[in-house]
């Protein structure tokens, strides 16, 4: 079992890394285990006054390799976080000289692999097809929802709403993710994607994430698009989706959907007792 450190006299060591502009604030918590709670969580997410990310992620020791909690930017959980998930199993791939690793997160037991050149592969895990397994708030199909634009629900550990349109650039997206991301029919409310069939196999996604608002990349809402888009007819199982950060591949397969990517660390440091402290 790990220590718990007072960060009132130690401060907080963390990590900043991306998966394509998507940004995390990742704590190792293996050998000393951190009180991280919604309010620190938010503290830290500011851009101005913290240092700013879209998830927070904890790795502690579990089953695998690890264990990852994920924060989001307004203090709430989420079970999944995929460009994180990434993003840290480089980490661990590059610390332990490992190219599989089995991670472990409230979605689940996740594979993951170094594909070679710099790309990291997650398995995400079967997608959630059922009304009740998203959730959504009452039993119907989840393929053409009774809501304008008839989108498809999807759960990654994670409720997704996506959206076929005919051109994503032109969609106002901080305000139509706004609005349905707390649309009744998600009770837990929801990452909305708008995403535009560009050719075969190939599409173009913008997202809104449930509890952050707009990002560059995620990971979830990749795979998200990517099952809902077969389940449509719209594409094979193997698609490449770009992203406002980037391009995620990303493969329907029978042992759940699989991500692949670049990923980032770009810092680490020590948050202060002082700024701790101020956090009320």
């Amino acid at each position: 079992m790990a220590a718990m450190r007072n960060l009132s006299d130690t401060g907080l060591p963390f990590m900043k890394m991306h998966g394509l502009g998507n940004d995390f604030f990742v704590v190792d918590a293996r050998a000393h285990e951190y009180a991280i709670d919604p309010a620190l969580a938010k503290a830290i997410a500011d851009r101005h006054r913290g240092i700013g990310f879209d998830q927070l992620a904890v790795i502690s020791r579990g089953a695998g390799d690890a264990h990852l909690t994920f924060y989001n930017a307004d203090g709430s959980t989420s079970a999944a976080c995929g460009n994180a998930t990434r993003c840290i199993a480089r980490y661990l791939i590059a610390e332990t000289g490992k190219v599989q690793l089995t991670l472990t997160t409230d979605r689940g037991e996740l594979a993951a692999r170094d594909m070679g050149g710099g790309l990291t592969s997650v398995n995400m895990g079967a997608p959630q097809l059922e009304w009740q397994d998203i959730p959504l708030a009452e039993e119907m199909e989840t393929l053409e929802l009774p809501i304008e634009g008839s989108p498809t629900a999807t759960g990654m550990g994670n409720p997704h709403c996506t959206f076929f349109v005919p051109d994503a650039e032109a969609i106002p997206l901080a305000e139509f993710g706004a609005r349905y991301e707390l649309h009744p029919l998600y009770p837990e409310r929801t990452n909305v994607q708008v995403a535009q069939i560009t050719g075969p196999d190939q599409i173009r996604m913008r997202v809104w994430e449930r509890g952050v608002g707009i990002t560059l990349a995620s990971g979830s809402s990749s795979c998200a698009t990517a099952v809902a888009a077969a389940r449509r007819g719209l594409t094979g199982r193997q698609v490449s989706i770009q992203l406002d950060g980037g391009t995620l591949q990303v493969a329907w397969q029978e042992d759940g959907v699989w991500m692949t990517g670049p990923t980032m660390h770009v810092a680490s440091g020590r948050l202060t007792p002082e700024f701790l402290a101020s956090i009320t």
